[in-house]
């Protein structure tokens, strides 16, 4: 497996082998599919992802936990499905069983493994046909304007998958300086 050759898209998130890693690894796969317009293979993939992060974590040191690489990749006519770990833990003969695609274990340079499992694109696509990510206008770097939370809240209600809440929570984040020491407060039907 020649991981450049037909690759056409591919995006990774380095994570800490904690059991956070496992729902993080997920929001990662729905959004990069998402962005690819590959909503249909979703399910599948946040499935292997989800199992194939799982296992690493499971067997991981919690006190010193290993690094992970989740890394998509749309090639040829599937969707590559790459974790790769530094654990010092050997890396088992086979890989780990899952329900769909062909996998494989591929051991580290130096450490830790690399499993990967490939999951075929729906019928009739191949990775040239997968448009990529549509970005909007930035706006101009003069103008001065600012985009408020309302309007980011109210952009995000057209668009189905996005709860306006959480948008606003995570503005509120970004906009917070290092420094600041306030804590957030949700809305009154979080509480």
């Amino acid at each position: 497996m020649n991981p450049n050759s037909d690759t056409m898209q591919v995006d990774d998130l380095q994570l800490v082998a904690l059991p956070s890693a496992i729902n993080c690894a997920e929001l990662f796969v729905r959004f990069a599919l998402t962005e690819w317009s590959l909503r249909a293979m979703v399910d599948e993939a946040t499935h292997a992802v989800t199992t194939l992060v799982g296992q690493v974590v499971e067997i991981s040191d919690q006190r010193s936990p290993c690094m992970i690489t989740v890394r998509l990749r749309v090639h040829s006519d599937c969707l590559v499905v790459e974790i790769e770990d530094d654990s010092l833990a050997l890396p088992p003969a086979e890989p780990p069983a899952l329900t769909v695609g062909r996998t494989g274990i591929v051991p580290g340079r130096m450490r830790g493994k690399l499993v990967w499992c490939e999951l075929p694109l729906p019928s009739g696509m191949s990775a040239s046909s997968v448009p990529l990510p549509r970005r909007g206008r930035r706006r101009a770097g003069n103008s001065g304007d600012q985009i408020s939370v309302e309007q980011v809240a109210a952009n995000s209600a057209a668009n189905a998958d996005v709860d306006p809440q959480v948008m606003e929570r995570i503005l509120y984040g970004l906009r917070r300086s290092p420094d600041a020491q306030i804590e957030y407060e949700p809305p009154m039907d979080y509480q």
